[in-house]
C-alpha cells in the first residue's frame, strides 16, 4: 500500500489485497495518522479491508467523492481544506452535520453517500477524557469558528449547553454569524477582547491551523494563561505546539488534538463498520 493515493489512482484504481474500502481525503495529508489508527481497528476487529490516505486538491473533490462508489468504497474521512465544500457533494446529510454546515465522515451505501459530522462527539468525548468534565459545566472561548472543525465544536457546545460561548475568527463576520445562530457571544480577534475573554473563560480552544508549522507565530502569551485553566488545542504535531508549552509553562492543564482525532475516528468506524470501535488498539496505534 502506498503512502498515499491521488485522484489518478482512483480514476485508474487497482484492486489490492486487502482491499482499500475506506480512507482519507486532504490536502495536505502525508502528516495523517488516521490510516494507522484506523487499520490498527480494522485488523483488531478482523476486516478484510484497509483504510488509505488520498492526496485530494479542492478543485479534485467532486470526482473524487463520484468514483467511490464504483470502487468499492465503504466510507471516508475529509480533513482540510474539505470539511465545508464537501456538503454539496453528498446525496444526504445527518441531522448534526445539516446543522454544523461541515462534514469529516462519508459512509457510502449503494450509490449513495451520507455526509456526518463526528468531530463535535469526539471533541466532547476528548474533553470528558483529557479533563473529567463535561462541555455544559464550561465557560468556553473557541477561537477559530470559520473552519470545519470549529464550527462542529462551536455546535457541540451548543448542543450540550455550556455555560457560556465565545467565539473569535480572523474574519470576524463568520465568528458573528455563527454566534447568532448558536445564541453564543462574538468578539472581535484583537489583544484587549482577547485577554478579557480569557479572563472569563474555563476552556480555550484552538480550532486554527496555527501551530502545525514550527514557524507559526504565538497565539496567547503564556503571562495570559492561568494555572485554573484548560486549554485544548486541536492541532497534532510532532512536538508541542506554542499555545500547549504556553499552558504547560503556567502551569494550566492542557491536551492536543490526537485525543480529538482518537474519538472522532472512533465515532467513523462505528457508522462503517456498525460495531463499536477498538478505541484501546486505536490509541495504541496513535501512541505508537
Amino acid at each position: 500500500m502506498k503512502d498515499f493515493y491521488t485522484l489518478t489512482d482512483l480514476r485508474n484504481w487497482k484492486e489490492e489485497t486487502p482491499p482499500i474500502r475506506l480512507g482519507v481525503f486532504g490536502d495536505p495529508i502525508a502528516h495523517s495518522l488516521s490510516p494507522k489508527m484506523q487499520n490498527a481497528a480494522l485488523m483488531a476487529c478482523g476486516k478484510e479491508m484497509r483504510y488509505a490516505a488520498f492526496h485530494i486538491l479542492p478543485n479534485e473533490l467532486s470526482e473524487a467523492l463520484m468514483l467511490l462508489p464504483s470502487r468499492g468504497f465503504v466510507g471516508i474521512n475529509l480533513t482540510m481544506p474539505h470539511k465545508l465544500s464537501a456538503v454539496e457533494f453528498v446525496d444526504e446529510l445527518e441531522p448534526f452535520a445539516r446543522d454544523v454546515g461541515a462534514i469529516n465522515t462519508i459512509k457510502i451505501e449503494g450509490d449513495r453517500t451520507i455526509g456526518s459530522n463526528t468531530d463535535g462527539p469526539g471533541f466532547a468525548r476528548a474533553v470528558r477524557e483529557e479533563f473529567s468534565v463535561e462541555l455544559r459545566d464550561l465557560r468556553i472561548l473557541l477561537l477559530g469558528a470559520g473552519g470545519g472543525t470549529g464550527r462542529a465544536i462551536a455546535q457541540q457546545c451548543a448542543v450540550e449547553g455550556c455555560k457560556h460561548l465565545v467565539l473569535m475568527n480572523r474574519d470576524f463576520s463568520k465568528a458573528e454569524n455563527l454566534a447568532k445562530r448558536l445564541g453564543a457571544e462574538a468578539v472581535e480577534w484583537r489583544e484587549n477582547e482577547l485577554r478579557a475573554a480569557i479572563a472569563n473563560t474555563d476552556l480555550i480552544v484552538n480550532a486554527t491551523s496555527l501551530g502545525m508549522k514550527g514557524t507559526d507565530p504565538e497565539m496567547i502569551s503564556a503571562s495570559w494563561i492561568e494555572p485554573y485553566l484548560m486549554v485544548f488545542d486541536t492541532v497534532y504535531t510532532a512536538t508541542r505546539t506554542l499555545l500547549i508549552e504556553a499552558a504547560i509553562n503556567s502551569g494550566a492543564r492542557s491536551a492536543n488534538g490526537r485525543s480529538l482525532l482518537l474519538h472522532q475516528g472512533a465515532l467513523a468506524f462505528e457508522k462503517w463498520c456498525e460495531r463499536e470501535a477498538p478505541v484501546e488498539v486505536m490509541r495504541a496505534a496513535l501512541s505508537r
